[in-house]
């Protein structure tokens, strides 16, 4: 059985004022509207960030009671995740129309900080707290320093990231940063450090914002629109929590989340005409492009500079929001691009899309492909 996504919907976006759940409820009632679906057609709901029993909650605030639930907390990665699970049990009849919706309102609530550690109930807090690191931006530092050391490349390759997610951002109305005006290398250079050899245009935006995606069988899209985007594979990895565990830094869970996806769809880099991915610091998408194989090791920064392969088409993390947990976002652009609804943006022939979510400390990782209904 082959299962496809019909309806998305972003939130209200950047300083909003708005709950957690009422973003939800935005982007809900948009996803189902794009779907021209009721609310009662929904029997699966994944969900997280919106409490400690975010499914429950968020089911209950919408007068539902689903057959099946997902609320895996997995950081950034939890929306691929929850695609391929919403995938898995459509095609095992456990339920027929699944929403996964995210919503989150920290810039507007003040929620979020650069606090040491993050859990210092952790088994490694004890040995990473004397250090005094930012949480998160201190670890992906490290990673960022090794792959200037190890891969011979600069931070030159690192703010060509920033620089290129702006871009984009410029061709989009609802980006945080769509009238900040062009950026370049130099100005990102000239950021402030927040932890070496990451500026503050390295980092990602702390935006409030939501999103929802609604998937069902291909051949039940097919009555609904007459454009339904298909999963075409996906995959995931797991790899640590404590910053300390890998070996090495610079092979991430990417690489194995990547071959996965690209086996299960009998695809690979060569067929995908866009890519969003998780950029939540510059070298999370650098390692990015080069565990998913579109390029070779310390290449990424040329392939970002060449622009040969459209990513990030909203501006991403960077500069259009990042609303704690990114990952339904690149979703949501990824089925736009397949659509051809995006404007001044759009991909010409975007037949392939990608989206990547990576979660904690480059700690799990999530690839799903996506495509036109042939």
């Amino acid at each position: 059985m082959t299962v496809a996504v019909v309806g998305v919907a972003e939130s209200d976006l950047g300083v909003t004022g708005k709950s957690i759940l009422h973003l939800q409820a935005q982007a809900i009632t948009g996803a189902l509207r794009d779907a021209g679906l009721p609310l009662g057609a929904i029997d699966g709901l994944a969900t997280a960030g919106a409490s400690r029993f975010s499914a429950a909650q968020v089911a209950e605030y919408l007068g539902v009671q689903p057959a099946w639930t997902d609320s895996t907390f997995a950081g950034g990665s939890a929306f691929e995740m929850y695609v391929a699970r919403a995938a898995q049990a459509i095609e095992a009849g456990q339920c027929t129309t699944v929403l996964i919706s995210y919503g989150s309102n920290q810039r507007s609530a003040r929620s979020r900080s650069l606090a040491g550690v993050a859990e210092p109930h952790t088994p490694q807090a004890e040995f990473e707290a004397p250090y005094g690191p930012l949480y998160p931006v201190s670890y992906y530092a490290m990673a960022a320093q090794r792959y200037l050391h190890e891969r011979g490349a600069r931070r030159e390759d690192l703010a060509e990231v920033a620089v290129a997610a702006r871009e984009w951002a410029l061709l989009n109305p609802k980006a945080y940063r769509h009238r900040a005006g062009p950026l370049t290398v130099e100005q990102v250079l000239a950021q402030p450090m927040i932890s070496s050899p990451l500026t503050a245009l390295d980092c990602c935006l702390v935006t409030d914002g939501g999103a929802a995606l609604v998937l069902t069988t291909l051949e039940r899209a097919r009555d609904l629109r007459p454009d339904p985007v298909v999963v075409l594979g996906y995959g995931e990895s797991t790899t640590h929590d404590g910053m300390a565990a890998p070996s090495d830094l610079l092979r991430t869970g990417t690489i194995a989340a990547g071959r996965r996806a690209f086996a299960r769809a009998g695809l690979g880099p060569r067929d995908v005409d866009v890519a969003q991915l998780y950029d939540s610091f510059t070298i999370t998408v650098l390692l990015t492009l080069e565990g998913l194989g579109f390029c070779g090791p310390g290449e990424a920064g040329d392939l970002v500079r060449s622009r040969r392969l459209p990513f990030n088409t909203t501006g991403g993390g960077l500069s259009y929001c990042h609303p704690g947990m990114y990952g339904l976002l690149l979703l949501v652009e990824a089925v736009r691009q397949v659509r051809g609804e995006c404007g001044p943006r759009q991909v010409p022939d975007a037949r392939v899309a990608l989206a990547h979510g990576v979660g904690g400390i480059f700690s799990t990782h999530a690839t799903v492909l996506l495509g036109a209904d042939r």
